[in-house]
């Protein structure tokens, strides 16, 4: 079972302005094939499906509790992608025949608009929708591991040049915070293929080769320590991840691998306000309040 936290795995700040196009490009890191659904799906499926889990249950802990941190990096990447859309198209106008969504029509990803309400779905950066095809659960621990190692390193490339590609403030943040946490997430799958296989994985990377410290926004994730640190994600469950999880870092600023009870502390989820012209929440502020009081609830109205 899953334990849910109503704050995301950072602060994201607002950006000054709308920006659809930076909000298209984040989409590939939502829906792509390198994706955060791909990371979440890949590993839950392993986890459900993974054999022998008392005899190797150290690597089993890993895939598992990986999986519940991308569960929140589905979350973190939607949130960015809303942040960017909010306030992109709508003239202010109700009357449908203002045409108060005309913009739509310029943008590269219109499914934002008409299946999302002008908020993040499940597709990449082209509209097209995730799959599960995308999905490799073989059932063979070694060969999960290497294609869990490669998937990460697919996920840092996209991250890398989407980061390139915007200087959007939420975008940078998001990209940044997932260049030293995917990084991670390659270093745990390369240690666990090599205490199976013997085979030092710690050459290959970073891939690609740029270091994180390049990227302003991955930096001071680095100088925190975040690249040091594998969550259990669980209160009493997943105590052996350090069999796999220890030793100095191969990658970042020098320090020892640590496995952190619990979970980051994280950030606020925004809230954002309703979009008339989108029927996004499809309430007025007369039903609101007529609500809030069958709810006995208020709203902050």
């Amino acid at each position: 079972m899953f334990k849910r936290i109503d704050r995301l795995q950072i602060d994201l700040p607002r950006p000054k302005h709308p920006d659809p196009d930076s909000a298209g490009a984040i989409q590939e890191l939502l829906g792509g094939r390198f994706g955060e659904m791909s990371t979440l799906n890949n590993y839950m499926f392993q986890s459900f499906n993974f054999r022998s889990k008392k005899k190797l249950r150290p690597f089993y802990e890993l895939i598992a509790s990986i999986t519940a941190e991308e569960m929140g990096h589905v979350e973190l990447v939607s949130n960015t992608i809303n942040l960017c859309l909010d306030g992109s198209i709508g003239n202010g106008s109700t009357n449908p025949d203002d045409t108060p969504l005309r913009d739509a029509l310029g943008m590269g990803n219109k499914f934002n608009f008409i299946l999302g309400g002008q908020n993040a779905v499940p597709t990449d950066s082209t509209g097209k929708a995730w799959t599960g095809d995308n999905v490799f659960s073989s059932g063979n621990l070694v060969d999960d591991l290497l294609h869990n190692f490669y998937l990460e390193c697919g996920a840092r490339t996209h991250k890398m040049r989407v980061y390139q590609m915007t200087d959007n403030e939420a975008a940078r943040e998001l990209t940044g915070y997932l260049l030293v946490r995917g990084s991670v997430h390659a270093v745990a799958y390369a240690k666990a293929l090599e205490t199976v296989t013997g085979v030092n994985m710690m050459n290959m990377l970073p891939v690609p080769s740029l270091d994180n410290s390049k990227f302003d926004y991955a930096k001071k994730y680095e100088d925190e320590g975040s690249h040091l640190k594998l969550y259990r994600f669980s209160d009493d469950d997943y105590n052996l991840l350090d069999r796999i999880w220890n030793g100095p870092s191969p990658i970042g600023p020098a320090g020892e691998l640590e496995v952190v009870d619990g979970v980051p502390e994280g950030g606020e989820i925004p809230d954002l306000q309703q979009i008339p012209e989108e029927f996004a929440p499809g309430f007025d502020e007369e039903q609101f309040r007529e609500l809030s009081k069958k709810l006995k609830y208020e709203a902050g109205m």
